[in-house]
């Protein structure tokens, strides 16, 4: 499955903090239930690795690393059987080591100097981050346009009532975003957010 079709999968990829591994599991169960099956956990908390692990066992779920910034943090997701890596920036030394291995990819962008890095390393698929406080849409619109070829997913910032609007620009395929799993919510009440951003459309 190409970094494409996952962006295509669903209109909203949750981006994940997991705390304990022990929660892995049955959150992304209530998140592909509801419709959300392309799952982002990021690597910002030691049971990152092992949370990944525990996600892929359920049925359905496409689960990813995030917020690699660097080829150890690569091989580390490599190992853990990672489907795609996103990134908030993109590097040229990472950059390559990710395109070469040949697993989907979804580098940060802010400007137009990180596109056309990205360019450089053939990849035409990009995160938008951080995306409110990059100048929210007007921004990407104006980005957007000299990037023709491109495509984008939006994330930082974005909500259930700011994800339509971005999600009515052509070239954004999906936005991510953590509102679908609030602190405090239970598995029932993640599974309805999933199901309510799952119908999300432009």
């Amino acid at each position: 499955m190409n970094i494409e079709a996952i962006m295509q999968t669903a209109p909203v990829i949750p981006v994940l903090v997991i705390e304990d591994a022990a929660t892995a599991r049955p959150l992304a169960e209530a998140l592909v239930k509801g419709g959300l099956r392309v799952l982002e956990v990021t690597l910002r908390t030691g049971a990152a690795l092992e949370a990944i692990a525990e996600m892929k066992k359920v049925e359905g779920a496409i689960v990813g690393a995030g917020t690699v910034v660097n080829t150890e943090q690569f091989e580390q997701v490599m190992k853990a059987d990672a489907e795609f890596i996103v990134s908030p920036g993109l590097t040229d030394r990472l950059g390559d080591a990710i395109t070469r291995s040949g697993v989907p990819y979804l580098p940060g962008v802010a400007n137009a100097g990180d596109i056309m890095r990205g360019l450089d390393l053939g990849l035409t698929h990009f995160k938008f981050f951080p995306a409110e406080t990059s100048g929210g849409l007007k921004a990407l619109k104006a980005l957007a346009a000299p990037f023709y070829q491109c495509k984008f997913c939006p994330t930082g910032g974005i909500s259930a009532a700011t994800a339509p609007e971005w999600l009515a620009f052509d070239p954004i395929l999906c936005v991510g975003g953590s509102w679908v799993t609030p602190k405090g919510a239970s598995y029932e009440q993640v599974e309805t957010l999933a199901r309510e951003a799952a119908s999300l459309k432009g």
